[in-house]
Order: C-alpha cells, then sequence, then structure tokens
C-alpha cells in the first residue's frame, strides 16, 4: 500500500489488487451534516452531494453519467455526518477516466440553476421516502433526540421546509467552504502499481495549491459531545413496531474503547445469527425479523443503538428480552472459550469483508482522513486481541446502564 500526501494538501492511499478487471476509486471529503452547523439550512451537505453531477465547468449532467455508464462502468456518491464520498467502479483501463471525473466533480463543479430546481423535486421525494420507512426513519429521528441543539443531531437528509430554502449560493459556498485539497483524501484499489497510480492523480492535481483558509468545525479529537437521555414513544398507524434502544458510545478516536465497542456490538446484534440478540428474539422466539446493534463513531463521540422492528404484541416482550440479556452480560463477563470464539469470528467477518475492492476502498480513505494512514490486518487483530471480558462487560454498563429510546407503534 502507499500512502502519502501532494503539496497541495490532498491525501492518498493506494493498494494493488492483483488479478482484478475491476478498479475502485473514492474522493472523500472531510464535512458532513454536522459541517452545516448555523451556517446553512439542515441538508445542505446531503443537497451538494446530489447537485455535484449537475454539471461541472466542462461537462454538462448528461456528460457526467454517460463518462463511465458507457464504458460499463458506476458513479456514486453518499453523505454522513461527518464526510461526503464520491466513488466509481470501472474497469482497471478506465481508471484514469474514473480518476478525472471524480477530480473534477470535487474540484470544478458549477451548480447550474436549473439542475438544481429538478434535483430538489428527488431530494424531497427521498425524504417522504424515507419518512414512509419506519426502519430508516426511527433510527434518525433517535440520533436527532440524542444530539438535540448538536449539529450532530441535524438530519443528514434535512426536512421539506429546510430543503426548500437552500439555494444556490448556499452549495456554492458549502462547497467552496469544504471542498479543498488539504480536505480530501484520494483512494484506489486497483490491479496497477501504486507508483503509476500516484502519477494518474499528480497528473489530474497540478493546478490544485494548498489554500490557506481555515475551515471553522466543531468536530475535533478530545471535544465533549453530551447526549440527552429520553424516553419517547410515538404513535404510527404502521402495522409493524419498531424501537431504537442505546446512547452515546466511544468516538473514532477512543483507541481502545472503540476496538472494544466494535466488538461488543457484534456480540450483542452482529450480522451472524448466533449474536445474543439474534439467537433470543429471532432464533428462539420468533419475535423479529432481523434486531441489529449498530456502533457508530463519530469525531468525538459515537452511538451505539440496538436496532428492531417487530408485530405491536411482541414489543414489550422484545424490550424485556433486550433488558434481560443486556443485564446479563454486564453482570457476567465471558468465558474466555466465549471471547475467543467471538473474535474469530469478527475477525473472520473483518477478512470477509476486506475481501471487497469496494469496501476496502472507501475504508481506507476514510482511515486516511481520521488518522493520516490505514491500519494493517495485523494491527487491527492484536487490538481485537488485546480486549478483555472485563473491559466488554465495563463499556456494556457504560452505554446500556441508563439507555435512552425512541419507539413507534
Amino acid at each position: 500500500m502507499l500512502t502519502g500526501k501532494l503539496p497541495c494538501g490532498l491525501g492518498y492511499a493506494f493498494k494493488c489488487n492483483p488479478r482484478s478487471a475491476v478498479a475502485y476509486c473514492a474522493v472523500t471529503t472531510r464535512c458532513g451534516t454536522r459541517s452545516e452547523a448555523d451556517s446553512f439550512p439542515e441538508g445542505t451537505a446531503h443537497f451538494v452531494e446530489h447537485t455535484i453531477f449537475k454539471g461541472t465547468a466542462h461537462r454538462s449532467a448528461e456528460e457526467i453519467n454517460a463518462t463511465l455508464d458507457s464504458l460499463g462502468g458506476e458513479l456514486n456518491a453518499y453523505t454522513a455526518k461527518e464526510e461526503i464520498v464520491l466513488h466509481s467502479t470501472s474497469l482497471k483501463e478506465d481508471l484514469d477516466t474514473a480518476l478525472s471525473l471524480l477530480m473534477e466533480l470535487a474540484t470544478e463543479a458549477s451548480f447550474p440553476e436549473k439542475e438544481i430546481e429538478t434535483e430538489r423535486g428527488v431530494v424531497l421525494d427521498e425524504i417522504m421516502s424515507y419518512e414512509d420507512t419506519p426502519a430508516d426513519d426511527i433510527y434518525d429521528n433517535f440520533e436527532k433526540s440524542l444530539f438535540d441543539g448538536h449539529p450532530l443531531g441535524r438530519l443528514i437528509l434535512g426536512t421539506a421546509e429546510s430543503v426548500g430554502r437552500i439555494t444556490r449560493e448556499d452549495l456554492c459556498s458549502y462547497y467552496r467552504k469544504f471542498f479543498r485539497a488539504e480536505n480530501m483524501v484520494v483512494s484506489i484499489v486497483a490491479d496497477i502499481p501504486e507508483e503509476k497510480m500516484l502519477s494518474m492523480l499528480e497528473s489530474k492535481t497540478g493546478s490544485l495549491a494548498a489554500s490557506r483558509m481555515t475551515c471553522s468545525d466543531d468536530a475535533a479529537p478530545g471535544k465533549t459531545v453530551v447526549a440527552k437521555s429520553f424516553e419517547v414513544t410515538r404513535k404510527r398507524s404502521d402495522h409493524e413496531a419498531n424501537a431504537v434502544v442505546g446512547f452515546s458510545a466511544p468516538s473514532l478516536y477512543d483507541g481502545r474503547k472503540r476496538i472494544a465497542a466494535v466488538l461488543l456490538a457484534n456480540i450483542l446484534g452482529g450480522p451472524a445469527s448466533n449474536s445474543l440478540l439474534g439467537k433470543e428474539l429471532r432464533e428462539k422466539n420468533g419475535w423479529v425479523y432481523g434486531v441489529e446493534c449498530c456502533y457508530t463513531q463519530y469525531s468525538d463521540t459515537g452511538v451505539m443503538a440496538i436496532t428492531l422492528g417487530c408485530d405491536k404484541k411482541n414489543l414489550k416482550k422484545c424490550l424485556d428480552a433486550i433488558g434481560v440479556i443486556v443485564n446479563g452480560f454486564i453482570n457476567e463477563p465471558m468465558t474466555l472459550e466465549a471471547l475467543a470464539a467471538a473474535k474469530r469470528q469478527i475477525l473472520g467477518q473483518l477478512a470477509i469483508g476486506s475481501d471487497s475492492g469496494e469496501t476496502q476502498c472507501l475504508s481506507m480513505g476514510k482511515s486516511m482522513l481520521s488518522f493520516g494512514k490505514v491500519s494493517s490486518d495485523e494491527e487491527n487483530k492484536a487490538l481485537i486481541e488485546s480486549v478483555s471480558a472485563e473491559e466488554l462487560s465495563g463499556l456494556c454498563a457504560e452505554i446500556f446502564s441508563h439507555p435512552s429510546s425512541l419507539v413507534y407503534r
């Protein structure tokens, strides 16, 4: 793997993936919903992500869409609370084309007024779609309540009212403020020599200069974000009941506790059928189709939450069972054998996940942006192996002793 930073401040991480015909490329930018702060309407970051594809100084929206489509490739993007990611999938011989397009979008988007109005309708439809999907809507609103009054509590999509207020100047201002070389990382995974990838990137960034402009952002390691405690039930006409139970958790920069949180979430409600919650709520009792414990990491805090959907008549049984399982885990640390099995399982999951070139590419960009490096598999394995049963029980108590909850029923 080759990592570093160009003179203009642009970071990079390249990995040669032998014997693969496919190339994955991403531009990860340090900005997102929380970067809107009080300067932009809620949902501006996500609207920028949508409209960034609608024109550049050199290409129309149609030309942008056709560039990779005509080659059988894909162009996509997503917005999170702390990053916006533009990414592509192409044949390795088309990587130069894909990289050129991504860099053009990241540095020369033009935001045509006519295209903005068209895309506004698309975003509003996306908001309505989320509101009609309780499983998605409830988690967004859980974080909104948990971080009420803080930029992390902003909805990524915004609201119909806030999106209606976003102007072209808002989009251009947000883009100018955050889409700068020193705020971005380019990551590539392809069957191409890493030095050649670097040459490709350098040929696309000759005109980029380091900016002296400082970027005001409330996200910084070590800063404290105070989560709010709440228990809220909302009536809905849906057939299914949905619930989220959880609280703040270790941040991206919390070292050992962050690794312990990753392991804890997998043990409680990871994707395997032998997770503690999965075994009890689905496999044993058949109360749910799925139950999950998810861990989301931010720069200065995190969220660990148990999410589920079930028949309304089973809701109380599910919530009671969650309490029993969590309290049991807190009061009775795992045996050495059970802990070793849990570690083997997550290491296997990570190894299988990292076999995906796209997953590697996106992970490399996030890691470089956050830490200035990409940890090796051996480093990650050593950290996971070092976690003790007592650490897991203590962390579980810290997060779930007095959890917040949001229920739709």
